[in-house]
């Protein structure tokens, strides 16, 4: 039925199992209903149009929640969500599922590559690595290959708030960002308390925010403990910068005024828990010393050892957090740090926090206060007294009636701009690929420097954007947040372009930079399924509505494209398909996601 995927998308926002009333409405059995269609492709009769059995309408929804809950998904895995559409279910099935330590892969694929190196000729003290680029090659070949999708996402919007960036002397070593990235990966089902304990503990964080080897005041040589992490912990951690109510709404005084959560005596007061931690562990190759010590350079740590407590160096005594929490004195450092990180964690801000900043990363960019509330809600107990819990967490966002139904489809200022990454990652994973190597290696710097995203390289502690970015326009005049408007810009959207052009029509989506003969390393998309129906256009609109746009291609929007691949000899099915891919993908239908 030609024009089935319109009438499909009409419906399914009405088929998800939210309880709507009306006062009109017509029976599936009603004799006095007849339907006719145009033309027919893949259905037999017009009438399955109202018995649902010839609608779509299940797996635009699966593709569409596919979209928020992973990095893509292919044809199969969304037809087999679709016949049960039972979501809780997947997320269970998501968070059992075994999954690979990114710091092994990291460290084989650098063995593979070194032993190459050394086959080839060269000597290792002359072969640099691992650095950045090994860790990009494990990351792309996680997001790509492997099937526990849901904890990929998970950990990759956690390494949007808990930032390091190999921006920065961190991009010299793959294996210390992998490990860091593996607390996110080992406890995206775990606790935030948890999370929290090991980032703050962890030896990349605590060069990038200044806290390894922080000392102890001494007044008398002008050395105060150093206030970055202390800062940040509150700020982009827990905390943010003022007191919110559970649905994410600033509390007021009685003048009308946000309250502050803290100020610099609570900076200062916090810092001095986070002294004293220096090098758990010698790096392999500092041959000529025993034991670590504080003050050791970061260069010669273990950075898969986290940082342990010097209590000589730990600023000892009292310590009063967020104007009322004490802190004794007499306890270790250690004892500081927990006692402290509880008191953040415990903070009722916390669940409106990361609410809102989760749900912007997986649904929308402007979810309603009674959607953070209640996911905040289900943050502050998991139904079994439980404060923190993840998979609770992830469940509450993606379960939510507000990320489920299709209200907001029409309205302009409901949805998000889809970050440019898992544009990318979504068409390498919903679209097969020709990969002559069998392996998922992609270096990434090229799309980092023209689209402005990659994974951990980010240009500061703040992301690549701030939840409230707020771009200049209509969205800044109606208050609305668009956070990754901050990265589109004159010269990443033209970035994007050209990428989505040589995806679809230069016929290459990555390559890595090992090997010998570089075409034997480029991996392209195959789409033959796809230009199996291309000599329908509508077709080919319709399968390519489901796998990107999950029913919400609009009727302009699919015009454009039919006029354009209309034009191509219907026996042209390679530059039929690839046109209106490339179409599809750089419309506000696929880049704005609702």
């Amino acid at each position: 039925m030609r024009y089935l995927a319109i009438f499909s998308g009409l419906l399914f926002c009405h088929m998800s199992g939210v309880a709507q009333d009306f006062e009109n409405y017509f029976s599936l059995s009603d004799d006095n209903i007849s339907v006719s269609a145009s033309s027919s492709w893949g259905v037999s009769d017009a009438e399955n149009t109202l018995n649902d059995s010839g609608l779509d309408a299940y797996r635009m929804q699966a593709s569409r929640f596919l979209s928020q809950a992973t990095f893509g998904a292919n044809i199969d895995q969304i037809n087999e969500l679709a016949l049960t559409l039972d979501y809780d279910s997947w997320i269970e099935e998501q968070a059992a599922m075994p999954y690979d330590s990114m710091q092994t892969n990291t460290q084989e694929i650098w063995d593979f590559i070194l032993q190459e190196y050394l086959d080839a000729g060269f000597e290792e003290e002359d072969i640099f690595g691992p650095y950045a680029l090994h860790f990009h090659y494990a990351w792309w070949d996680q997001a790509i290959s492997k099937e526990y999708q849901l904890r990929q996402k998970i950990a990759y919007a956690l390494s949007q708030i808990l930032v390091i960036s190999a921006q920065s002397q961190l991009g010299d070593d793959a294996i210390q960002l992998s490990n860091y990235y593996d607390i996110l990966l080992s406890n995206a089902f775990g606790n935030y308390k948890d999370i929290l304990r090991e980032v703050s503990l962890h030896p990349t964080m605590g060069f990038y925010l200044t806290h390894l080897n922080n000392p102890r005041a001494i007044p008398s040589e002008n050395i105060h403990p150093d206030e970055n992490y202390a800062r940040e912990i509150m700020q982009l951690f827990t905390i943010g910068l003022y007191e919110l109510n559970q649905d994410g709404t600033y509390k007021l005084d009685a003048e009308g005024k946000e309250i502050p959560t803290y100020d610099n005596d609570d900076i200062k007061e916090l810092a001095k828990v986070f002294t004293g931690l220096g090098a758990g562990a010698l790096a392999d190759w500092v041959w000529w010393l025993d034991n670590p010590f504080f003050g050791l350079e970061y260069y010669a740590l273990d950075p898969t050892v986290p940082m342990k407590m010097y209590e000589n160096f730990h600023e000892p005594g009292q310590k009063i957090i967020l104007k009322e929490h004490i802190i004794p004195d007499g306890q270790t450092g250690m004892q500081d740090i927990e006692a402290a990180i509880d008191i953040l964690f415990q903070h009722e801000n916390v669940g409106p926090f990361l609410a809102k900043r989760m749900i912007q990363r997986l649904v929308k960019s402007n979810p309603s206060p009674q959607y953070i509330s209640r996911v905040a809600a289900a943050f502050n107990d998991n139904g079994q007294g439980e404060r923190g819990d993840m998979k609770t967490f992830v469940k509450a966002i993606l379960l939510d009636t507000e990320a489920r139904t299709c209200e907001g489809i029409s309205s302009w200022e409901d949805g998000r701009l889809r970050e440019p990454l898992t544009r990318y990652t979504h068409v390498s994973r919903a679209v097969a690929l020709d990969n002559p190597l069998e392996r998922y290696w992609n270096n990434g710097f090229s799309f980092l420097n023209e689209v402005k995203q990659w994974p951990l390289q980010a240009p500061s502690v703040f992301n690549f954007y701030t939840h409230d970015f707020q771009p200049v326009g209509d969205l800044a005049g109606n208050g609305l947040d668009a956070p990754e408007f901050k990265i589109h810009h004159t010269t990443s959207s033209v970035g994007y372009l050209n990428n989505v052009n040589a995806w679809t029509v230069w016929d290459y989506m990555w390559y890595s930079w090992e090997g010998g003969n570089i075409a034997d390393e480029v991996v392209t998309l195959n789409t033959e399924s796809l230009e199996s129906v291309a000599s329908d256009v509508d077709e080919l609109l319709h399968e390519l509505d489901i796998l990107f746009t999950h029913g919400q291609l609009t009727d302009e929007t699919r015009n454009l494209i039919r006029t354009q691949v209309s034009q191509i000899g219907s026996g042209q099915s390679w530059d039929r398909t690839r046109l209106a891919m490339y179409l599809l993908l750089i419309s506000p239908d696929y880049t704005i996601m609702r």
